[in-house]
């Protein structure tokens, strides 16, 4: 089976939807597969070319048995909302163009925005192939959720573009049970949504002491250290963690912050005018070092902002930490608590929550029993999470579209099938809408680039 996936995030990137990306066609192509990937040149979350890349309108490469195409886009850090929908936009148009040269099978295209998945339709539409729609975020509700945007007339376009896609793919892939709830309706059928959640790759992470001379380079020996690793953006509320880390007293207890973002330059600044001794706070690192700082830590910080779309998410950050060994800290209400709880490997507090925070810091230091119960419930979580069982059973329900070509009656919609006709014409309207959407959003930035 020939398989295209499109991903505007992919290795030597290190970001969840990198990370999930690769390790699950890795396996496919173990299992025989013939995995073609479009993606970008990597860049993120700095908006800087990583070493080694240049921004080529199209180049190719081979990852680990994957034949990987990157092309080009228009590049900027991961802030300002006009220039990253420039940046979705940009990849949207050249991976579709790009994709003119790859025999396939099935389109796969995955979020956390939906304009890589747009393209995944109109490649579908071009080579007459099924098209399987992942679904990491639901979207636009986390840009409300953080605050992004308004509900405004653009903002209920980008909706109804989000309900066109549910509609139209063969399947939808999702990684929580919570999000099959909300994005069911009448119209898209329980069976046409897959959930496929995050996991682990465990021949990478996997229980081991602390780097010695990373603990002698950043001065952690004898520290209690709650780390973070990952993306410093609106949704992370990492400000919080800042005004909680100045009522902890204890000198022992070191709060590590590793990664960029679009909130990095004002948590520094934070840092710097509140004078912050035990916050440490870290640039990204390669994707390959991850495990070496993951090993420095003694409890694992996973939070998110208070909101009820949030309830609905499964950070893959519980998935690596947990298999090293590192009971979680969790600031996430919904289907991640449930989780925790159910594997006792963590301690949960209520987002937001002052008080609730700084108490659960002090439970993981004055009670070595309950830690040590909570390590035993993390190997636990993170074993029935394995990557690879994962991948596989995602690969059974590709294999399952090709063989009925997207047509079978689990993945049609639930109340009424459209006509030929009629789903014809339902795409060109749709299509102009986010032809008018990406116009809108260039002329806006040009505007306000002449401004300014």
């Amino acid at each position: 089976m020939k398989i295209l996936f499109l991903t505007d995030n992919f290795p030597p990137e290190s970001n969840a939807p990198a990370n999930r990306t690769f390790d699950h066609c890795v396996e496919w192509v173990k299992k025989g597969a013939d995995v073609t990937v479009i993606t970008c040149n990597p860049n993120f979350p700095k908006g800087k070319l990583f070493d080694g890349y240049k921004n080529k309108l199209y180049s190719k490469e081979m990852l680990s048995g994957i034949k990987v195409i990157r092309v080009w886009s228009f590049i900027t850090s991961n802030r300002g909302t006009l220039k990253r929908i420039l940046d979705y936009i940009s990849f949207a148009l050249t991976s579709f163009f790009a994709s003119f040269f790859v025999k396939t099978d099935i389109i796969v295209a995955t979020s956390p925005q939906l304009f890589t998945a747009f393209s995944g339709l109109l490649v579908s539409l071009f080579k007459g192939k099924p098209w399987v729609m992942e679904v990491r975020d639901l979207w636009p509700e986390s840009i409300l959720a953080v605050e992004a945007m308004k509900t405004n007339g653009l903002l209920n376009k980008l909706q109804s573009l989000v309900d066109f896609l549910y509609l139209d793919a063969s399947m939808i892939v999702v990684v929580t049970d919570s999000f099959k709830k909300r994005i069911a309706t009448d119209e898209i059928a329980l069976n046409k949504i897959k959930v496929i959640k995050n996991g682990v790759d465990q021949t990478k992470y996997y229980p081991k002491e602390p780097n010695e001379e990373l603990l002698k380079q950043y001065d952690l020996k004898n520290k209690f250290v709650i780390g973070y690793i990952g993306t410093h953006g609106m949704a992370h509320n990492l400000d919080f963690i800042l005004d909680c880390a100045l009522q902890v007293t204890d000198p022992s207890v070191q709060f590590l912050f590793i990664g960029d973002g679009a909130f990095k330059t004002r948590l520094e600044t934070k840092k710097e005018e509140l004078n912050i001794k035990n916050v440490l706070m870290l640039d990204s690192i390669p994707s390959a070092e991850v495990p070496n700082y993951i090993s420095l830590l003694d409890v694992a910080l996973v939070q998110l902002k208070k909101s009820v779309t949030f309830e609905a998410v499964l950070p893959s950050k519980i998935f690596e930490n947990a298999a090293m060994g590192k009971p979680i800290l969790l600031g996430v209400e919904g289907e991640a608590k449930e989780l925790i709880q159910n594997y006792n490997a963590g301690l949960c507090f209520e987002p937001e929550n002052e008080q609730e925070f700084l108490t659960k810091v002090k439970s993981f230091q004055t009670d070595p029993k309950q830690y040590i119960e909570l390590v035993s419930g993390a190997l636990k979580l993170a074993g029935d999470y394995k990557r690879s069982t994962l991948a596989n059973e995602m690969l059974k329900h590709l294999e399952l579209v090709v063989k009925t070509n997207g047509n079978s009656s689990a993945m049609r919609f639930k109340k009424k099938d459209m006509t030929k006709h009629e789903r014809l014409k339902y795409r060109i309207i749709k299509m102009l809408d986010f032809v008018l959407i990406s116009l809108v959003v260039i002329v806006v930035y040009f505007l306000v680039q002449r401004i300014l």
